[in-house]
């Protein structure tokens, strides 16, 4: 009976799934949280912008996720092996790179860059590069329009180029000892099948496309020249790199003798190539034609797939548009916000930091008791800037309607119709350019903790939204990568698409929108649209007048 191990690196934790391929079941989860910084995060005081991990505790977690998964399993089935599991699929966040030496090790490991930050691993939600982002989209924009095609037109900060770019500048003594830069989507696997330096190292499309400018179009990473362009520190900087890139699915290498034994699984166990935790987790929820997967998390990743055979053009604001990049043999979308769980998170610990565990509901509680528009109050959720579709990281958040009897609970929810109305700018930009959005699948923990959210969601966009079954659909979706790295004579499973039948379910639960509050969101939502062109882009320059005092008469509305 054929087993595959997903392993999902998160955000604050490690998450593990362990699914039977034959019945499509999942055996056993497991999750390990980063000891390092806070919540696995490690800042900076006085610096909201800088977010980095330490690469040992990925490799701690990941040692210690696995054992633990496996000792679950055997409780859970006394005729389970380690010997059963055929394949292993891994996806992490990213862009997240990591500078590391010629044998492939973190150059945080070594002595004399111990303490040093800049010698970690740059988080995807580190924001110091935002002044290089915007360098790199304006040389672009001047010698290589190409590259910001299928990119929104817009680079960010949270990719690949800004954080090396900006790493050249403020630490060249990092810059210059790290041999490689590599993407914890593709360390992980490469650490796995006993890699020694980057060379070696399998690199996957979907870090590449997305976040690093590489298409085959113009023969892989953007050219020497562009490079020096950006910066005489980059001359070279492609040789230290990769020449191609592959999708998931495909042979990242095998389980070698070390971490066999650190993991307690048989040598030379398949590995697939990595990809992104957003991605992998659209392919554990299902994601098809027409289908939109929305993980809800500490941010939110939209994504989508499109037919390689149709035309699909250029769409503004969109973090990607890249072949093979969630599914071989489809254009795999990239949206999402930069932050939904992070900004409700920074409400209820700075307002109620007494009791974090409970607050949620609390405000919860008393905010379902509101209509829309009750409260008279409107927000933009920019607190970590804009990833789609302004993909600009220097935006911040705004709040608009305060009176003297404004109630925190108000403000809650606020937040969260915020981030609805976020979501549905990205589905009138998709629908704009042509890919029709007929269902929503969420994931991720928000979906599964928060039935309020999840109502407002459907009444703000007027869609019906279904949640995925598996509470760690990131990590499924890595173990049905894994088994197509195995391959169908150890699996049976002959593509991704019949994996999905076989081993993505869903919760019976599904939000409809109220059709009389979708009524008053479009209202609200026409308010937000004028905050957001106005404060977010150059040519919105409309008067504001009007919104609070839309936003008075609908509170009165509301009331009456």
């Amino acid at each position: 009976m054929p087993y595959s191990l997903g392993i999902d690196f998160g955000t604050n934790s490690v998450r593990a799934v362990l699914v039977n391929l034959e019945s499509g079941e999942e055996l056993a989860a497991s999750v390990a949280a980063y000891p390092s910084g806070i919540d696995g995060v490690i800042i900076e005081p006085g610096n909201p912008h800088l977010a980095r991990q330490h690469p040992a505790d990925y490799l701690v977690c990941l040692e210690k996720v696995v054992k633990n998964l496996l000792r679950r399993a055997k409780k859970q089935a006394r005729s389970f092996s380690p010997e059963m599991v055929v394949g292993i699929g891994v996806d992490t966040t990213g862009s997240t790179p990591i500078p590391v030496d010629e044998n492939l090790l973190p150059l945080a490991f070594h002595d004399e860059f111990r303490n040093n930050k800049n010698a970690l691993a740059w988080l995807w939600k580190d924001h110091t590069s935002a002044d290089e982002a915007e360098e790199i989209t304006e040389l672009a924009r001047k010698i290589r329009p190409q590259y910001l095609e299928r990119i929104g037109g817009v680079y960010s900060s949270e990719w690949f180029f800004s954080k090396i770019l900006h790493l050249s500048r403020v630490d060249p003594e990092v810059f210059q000892s790290s041999a490689s830069f590599v993407e914890l989507a593709d360390f992980i696997p490469a650490v796995l099948a006993g890699r020694k330096n980057p060379a070696q190292v399998i690199r996957c499309i979907c870090a590449a496309g997305h976040k690093a400018l590489y298409s085959e179009d113009w023969g892989g990473l953007p050219d020497e020249e562009f490079l020096t362009r950006l910066s005489p520190a980059f001359q070279g900087l492609r040789k230290r790199l990769y020449e191609k890139a592959y999708p998931a699915g495909e042979l990242a290498g095998r389980l070698c003798a070390a971490w066999a034994t650190k993991l307690t699984l048989p040598e030379g166990i398949p590995i697939s190539v990595g990809a992104f935790d957003a991605h992998m987790g659209a392919v554990g929820s299902g994601i098809r034609e027409e289908t939109l997967v929305k993980i809800l998390g500490t941010s939110t990743c939209d994504m989508m797939i499109f037919p390689k055979s149709c035309q699909l053009p250029p769409i503004p604001g969109l973090c990607g548009i890249v072949p093979d990049s969630i599914i071989p043999g489809y254009w795999g979308l990239e949206a999402g916000q930069s932050a939904v769980g992070d900004i409700f998170y920074w409400f209820v610990k700075t307002f109620m930091p007494e009791f974090p565990g409970r607050s949620y509901r609390y405000f919860e509680k008393q905010a379902e008791k509101l209509k829309p528009g009750e409260s008279g109050l409107l927000a933009l959720d920019w607190h970590n800037g804009n990833r789609t579709i302004l993909v600009d990281q220097k935006l911040t958040g705004l709040i608009l309607g305060f009176t003297l009897t404004t109630r925190p609970f108000e403000v809650y929810r606020t937040l969260i119709e915020a981030t609805a109305f976020g979501a549905r700018v990205i589905i009138d930009r998709l629908e704009e350019y042509g890919v029709k959005v007929s269902e929503i699948i969420t994931g991720g923990g928000i979906a599964e903790k928060s039935p309020f959210l999840m109502q407002i969601y459907a009444d703000v966009t007027g869609r019906n939204f279904r949640i995925s079954a598996s509470s760690q659909n990131c990590a499924l979706g890595a173990a049905i990568f894994g088994a197509m790295a195995a391959g169908p004579k150890k699996t049976g499973l002959a593509s991704v698409a019949r994996a999905q039948e076989k081993l993505c379910h869903f919760k019976t639960v599904v939000y409809r929108p109220n059709q009389q509050h979708h009524q008053m969101y479009n209202r609200l939502y026409a308010l937000y649209r004028k905050l957001h062109d106005s404060f977010g882009t150059r040519t919105g320059s409309e008067n504001l007048y009007v919104v609070m005092k839309e936003l008075l008469a609908l509170k009165g509305k509301s009331h009456g």
